[in-house]
């Protein structure tokens, strides 16, 4: 490895947390770089500076077509759903439910979120794309969520009691189709369009508030490890959701997760970054390169603008809810 590139070797985090940081693997995207949507094809999301349209609530429907064209047919609208990664348990908070267990209780019960309510609810063992298929049976579910090319090797157990929905998310507009998908499927359309009309809302404000203070010309990284550091591109959800609000320049360098996500720290210094957003798994990355004089040498480190966020959110959270949240923090933090 060259001196000072960031490893990204197996992670061997808790499982809770591993399970987080794995979750970011299905994501990354080996498509265009710079401020396009990831979709191999599809139209470039502009920056979010339109005014945001008024939003009508979709009607109830029990076969729904997601973001990326594929059907899904239910036989009667759920009522019992488990969700096995973040963007149901958002999608459900958005519409005003509760999912009947879940993987990912550290964002369920934030105070944004359900609270002690969150709290309460039943926690899926096992690993991400290794869950305990009994349990989630004991859950008695009419609906399980999962995460595409993680949870379709569940489906030959999992269809056995219940539908399995696989999801990915590529963009914000895919978290926007989900959530509108969802609310078709559960008949809740009124809440589809209140939750719907806050986050385009907050997306207009969020350009707004960016390019007044100067931030859409700001360079800002955002990165994530434990006993190993990557970067989220802008090929990644994460990178490409900042990208439309900050100066972003951190394209996926192609080839496999691995190499696409790897930055040196000398590559990290030579795009000076002013701002750098962390999700620690364990160890602090911040402390672990403290003592490291390239890393001293970057801006962002030396003028103490380095944040360490939190991973149940930026890292797990893929709904429009953590994105409003996301946004809202990282505009705070990177004009304060």
């Amino acid at each position: 490895m060259r001196r000072g590139a960031f490893s990204l070797g197996r992670h061997r985090a808790r499982p809770a947390l591993r399970r987080s940081l794995l979750a970011l693997i299905p994501l990354v995207l080996v498509a265009s770089c710079g401020q396009s949507d990831p979709r191999p094809g599809a139209t470039a999301s502009p920056k979010a500076t339109a005014t945001a349209a008024p939003v009508a609530p979709v009607s109830a429907a029990l076969t729904v077509t997601d973001p990326h064209g594929g059907t899904f047919t239910l036989k009667k609208k759920p009522e019992r759903v488990v969700c096995l990664t973040g963007l149901c348990d958002d999608a459900l908070v958005e519409l005003g439910l509760t999912p009947v267990a879940t993987t990912t209780p550290a964002l369920l019960s934030r105070s944004d979120y359900l609270g002690a309510k969150g709290a309460g609810v039943p926690v899926i063992p096992g690993s991400f794309g290794g869950e305990d298929v009994a349990k989630i049976a004991e859950a008695k579910p009419d609906l399980v969520i999962g995460l595409a090319g993680v949870h379709d090797q569940l489906r030959t157990a999992v269809e056995k009691f219940a539908p399995l929905w696989v999801v990915q998310v590529k963009s914000y507009d895919d978290s926007i189709g989900y959530l509108r998908a969802l609310a078709q499927l559960t008949d809740r359309g009124r809440q589809q369009a209140e939750a719907e009309s806050r986050f385009r809302a907050k997306l207009t404000e969020g350009a707004a508030r960016a390019k007044a203070a100067g931030l859409d010309r700001t360079p800002v990284l955002a990165m994530y490890g434990g006993t190993s550091v990557g970067v989220n591109t802008t090929e990644d959800v994460l990178g490409h959701f900042l990208s439309q609000f900050f100066a972003y320049p951190w394209p996926s360098k192609g080839g496999g997760f691995e190499t696409a996500q790897a930055y040196s720290i000398e590559e990290i210094l030579a795009k000076a970054p002013q701002v750098i957003f962390i999700q620690s798994f364990g160890t602090k990355v911040s402390d672990h390169y403290k003592d490291n004089p390239v890393w001293k040498r970057v801006p962002a480190v030396s003028a103490g603008r380095v944040f360490e966020v939190p991973t149940e959110l930026w890292a797990s959270g893929r709904g429009t809810r953590a994105f409003g949240i996301i946004l809202d923090e990282a505009l705070a933090k990177a004009a304060g």
